[in-house]
């Protein structure tokens, strides 16, 4: 299994990259501050973002090192690409099930099959973790629901048949998650998700998160080989990177839910961290920022067993690892795809 390398983040305004050899050279205000061995990265992600130089541009994509741009929201603007690789046979067999809407529909009940069984393992640990509280009874009651709705999965005989019962267990899962949040209550109330702009403090972790998560996503498709915007669940949109979409589906709880949870139940991020824009919307402050992506950096290098593999990765290499069991089953080498599933 490969290994995970480290990220490089710019979130100052008056941060720019430049090229030095093999080094990247991080500069502020003109004065050269630091520079690192491009080697020592996998991805650079760029928040706030002023100036990359061509030559650092050209360092990146020799050492095939993934250059993404994100706003503060953590919806991702751009990235720089290099040469395509991959076998063109697999992706034209991935064009072939995208345009088959009985193979699409198998493929998207997968990923909703993962997606709801690690909904369920979040509501599952919340009932473990508070027996006691008032609310226990409508984690149970949520959990029931999303439990009908995985099993509703094998009934579907389309895609809008699908997307109803996502819808289902996701207003099930969303009505409840604000009982989770245990600390920190006067400024991370959560009434229902909302996404850009994100106008309360959870929403925007969530959607900063689920970003981020789409940017690993998006990264390990490319790197196997396949195509982020043609996919089997989500639909094409010019712009939209579909199936990054729907695998990103099965690492929403896992990875970025129980992420926020975390870092807002111990206090990892508080409320000076963040500000609040004339539009509404919630942003982290730039310290703020610094400390969460320090935070989600850590979590990446963790190490869990995954469960189909059996073999220790780091949670950063989730995504890539399910890319290639994804490009697996659609080359005909795995009979199913499996969609990664907590323990």
């Amino acid at each position: 299994m490969r290994k995970l390398l480290n990220s490089l983040y710019i979130t100052q305004a008056d941060v720019n990259l430049g090229r030095d050899g093999s080094n990247i050279v991080v500069y502020q205000s003109e004065q050269k501050k630091a520079q690192f061995p491009i080697q020592y990265f996998e991805n650079i992600i760029c928040f706030n973002y002023t100036g990359m130089s061509p030559a650092a541009m050209a360092l990146c994509l020799e050492n095939k090192v993934n250059v993404a741009f994100l706003n503060p929201q953590g919806k991702v603007m751009g990235r720089i690409l290099g040469r395509v690789t991959g076998n063109v046979l697999l992706r034209q067999e991935q064009f072939r099930i995208a345009d088959n809407k009985e193979k699409s529909l198998d493929y998207a009940k997968l990923f909703m099959h993962g997606k709801l069984y690690n909904s369920i393992k979040v509501l599952s640990r919340g009932i473990r973790d508070y027996p006691k509280a008032d609310f226990s009874e409508k984690l149970i009651k949520a959990k029931e629901k999303i439990i009908e709705s995985k099993e509703n999965i094998a009934k579907v005989k389309n895609l809008a048949e699908l997307l109803g019962v996502e819808g289902d267990a996701s207003r099930a899962y969303f009505q409840i998650i604000n009982n989770l949040i245990t600390q920190q209550k006067t400024y991370f109330n959560f009434s229902g998700r909302i996404k850009y702009p994100a106008t309360d403090p959870t929403n925007a972790l969530l959607s900063l998160s689920y970003g981020m998560v789409r940017v690993l996503v998006e990264n390990a498709l490319i790197t196997i080989g396949l195509d982020p915007y043609v996919g089997f669940f989500h639909q094409p949109r010019p712009g939209r990177t579909s199936l990054a979409l729907d695998v990103m589906e099965e690492f929403r709880a896992y990875i970025a839910d129980r992420f926020v949870l975390n870092l807002i139940n111990r206090k990892q991020i508080n409320i000076k961290d963040m500000f609040r824009k004339e539009s509404g919307a919630y942003l982290l402050t730039e310290k703020g920022l610094k400390k969460y992506l320090d935070i989600w950096n850590k979590r990446m290098q963790d190490e869990i067993t995954h469960p189909y593999l059996e073999e220790k990765i780091s949670i950063g290499l989730i995504p890539y690892t399910q890319a290639m069991l994804l490009a697996r089953t659609i080359r005909g080498d795995l009979d199913l795809y499996p969609p990664f599933m907590m323990n």
